[in-house]
C-alpha cells in the first residue's frame, strides 16, 4: 500500500523562485555573503553538502549553484536566496583601496569581513542618494578614488593638516563635532554596533570609492576621546594615501596628521606644561577633545618633555585609570560626534517618498533586520519582560 504525500503549499514557488536564483547567479555576491559570515569555502561547502572546489567554481562564475545549494546558500550566510540575484549596483573593494588602523594585527580574513561590510554600506548610501540629494564631497583632492595632484592636499602630513584646516575654515582652536563636521563635507562616516562581527573584527578602517567612508569601531574601547584621534587618522590616510599600502610609514603619517589637525602645533603649544603636570594635561583633554595619552605624546613630539619623563607619565597614567579627569568618556555621550547622516537621510526620503525600511531590505535584496542595523535604527519591537 502506498500514500500519496501532499505537496507543501509554495514548494512549487520555492522550487520556481531557487531556479530563477540559480539561472541569474551573481558569483561576487556569494563571495560579499560569505566574508561578511566569516567563514572560508571549506567551511561553506560543509554546510551545504559540495566540496570547496565547488564553491570556489560558484565565485568565480565557473559553474553555477543548482538550485536546492542556492536555498542552502542563503540559508547558512543568512541572507534572503534572492541576494544572489545578479544586477543590482554594487562596490567591489579590495585591500588596495582601503585602510586599517591596524593593519599588522589585522588577519587577512578579517580584512575580508570589514570590506564586504564596507560594500554593503556603499549599497545602502547609493540607494539613499537616488532618493535624497546627500552633502557634496569637499574633501580636497578626493574625486572618486582618485587624487589629482593638482588639487591634492600637500603631501607632508601637517602640512596637509594645516591646509585643510584652512580649506574647513576650522581656525586654530579645537575642533568640536569632529564626526558630524566630516560628514557635512560628504564623508560617510559609520560606527557599527559592537555587536556586529562584520565589522568588530577590525579597529577602523576607511575607503576610498564613489564617496569616502570611514567607518569607526569599539574594537579596543568606547572611548571618545580615542574616537576622536581615530577618526581624525582615517581622515588623513583619505587625503594623504591614494593608495593603501599598508606600511608603517603611511600610520605614522596618518597619526602626524591627526595630531596637527586636532592640536595645531602652533595653538597648543603655548598650553602644554613645560614640566610633567597631569592635572593641566586633564583640562587640556577636555577643552582639545585628545585623550591625556596623546598629548603627553605631543609634548615629546614638541621637545617638551624627554622620552624618560614621558616614559614615567605613562606609567603613572596607568594607575590613574578609571579616575575622573582620566578614565574613558562613552561615545554615546558626544551626539557630534556619533554618526547621523545615513539615518537623517533616511529619515528623510521615509517622510519625503514613503520610503520604509521593508521597500529598502527588498531592493536591496537585505532581510530587514540587517537595513535595521546599518542604518543605527532602534528596535521597533516590543520588549518581553518577564517578571
Amino acid at each position: 500500500m502506498t500514500t500519496d504525500h501532499p505537496v507543501l503549499p509554495g514548494l512549487e514557488d520555492r522550487e520556481a523562485a531557487a531556479s530563477a536564483v540559480s539561472a541569474a547567479f551573481d558569483p561576487l555576491r556569494l563571495t560579499q555573503a560569505r566574508r561578511l559570515a566569516g567563514l572560508t569555502k571549506k567551511d561553506v561547502a560543509e554546510h551545504v553538502g559540495v566540496t570547496p572546489a565547488a564553491v570556489g567554481q560558484y565565485e568565480t562564475g565557473v559553474s553555477r549553484p543548482r538550485p536546492y545549494v542556492v536555498t542552502l546558500l542563503a540559508k547558512v550566510l543568512d541572507v534572503p536566496a534572492e541576494f544572489f540575484i545578479a544586477g543590482r549596483p554594487s562596490a567591489r573593494l579590495d585591500a588596495s583601496m582601503a585602510h586599517f588602523r591596524s593593519l599588522r594585527s589585522t588577519p587577512k580574513a578579517h580584512r575580508e569581513r570589514a570590506l564586504a561590510f564596507a560594500e554593503q554600506v556603499w549599497e545602502l548610501t547609493h540607494a539613499l542618494e537616488r532618493r535624497v540629494q546627500l552633502p557634496l564631497v569637499d574633501l580636497p583632492g578626493f574625486a572618486g578614488g582618485e587624487v589629482h595632484p593638482g588639487t591634492a592636499l600637500p603631501s607632508e602630513p601637517m602640512s596637509a593638516a594645516q591646509a585643510l584646516r584652512r580649506a574647513w575654515d576650522l581656525g586654530d582652536g579645537p575642533v568640536s563635532h569632529l564626526v558630524r563636521r566630516m560628514e557635512a563635507r560628504g564623508i560617510v562616516v559609520v560606527l557599527p554596533l559592537s555587536a556586529d562581527p562584520a565589522a568588530a573584527t577590525v579597529d577602523a578602517f576607511s575607503s576610498r570609492s564613489a564617496r569616502p567612508l570611514i567607518v569607526l569601531t569599539h574594537n579596543r574601547a568606547d572611548d571618545v576621546y580615542r574616537h576622536r584621534f581615530t577618526a581624525a587618522h582615517e581622515l588623513g590616510h583619505l587625503v594623504l594615501h591614494g593608495d593603501a599600502t599598508g606600511d608603517s610609514r603611511q600610520e605614522r603619517e596618518a597619526d602626524a596628521f591627526a595630531a596637527e589637525f586636532l592640536t595645531p602645533r602652533e595653538s597648543i603649544l603655548p598650553l602644554l606644561p613645560r614640566r610633567m603636570d597631569l592635572g593641566r594635561l586633564a583640562e587640556l583633554r577636555r577643552s582639545w577633545g585628545v585623550s591625556v595619552h596623546s598629548l603627553v605624546y605631543r609634548c615629546r613630539e614638541l621637545g617638551l618633555f624627554s622620552d624618560a619623563t614621558a616614559s614615567r607619565t605613562y606609567q603613572r597614567l596607568r594607575g590613574l585609570e578609571g579616575q575622573s579627569g582620566f578614565a574613558p568618556e562613552a561615545v554615546s555621550g558626544f551626539p557630534g560626534e556619533q554618526p547621523s547622516m545615513l539615518t537623517q537621510a533616511f529619515d528623510l526620503a521615509e517622510r519625503e517618498t514613503g520610503l520604509s525600511v521593508r521597500t529598502l531590505a527588498r531592493e536591496l535584496a537585505w532581510s530587514q533586520e540587517r537595513v535595521i542595523t546599518l542604518l543605527g535604527l532602534p528596535d521597533s519591537r516590543p520588549v518581553l519582560r518577564l517578571v
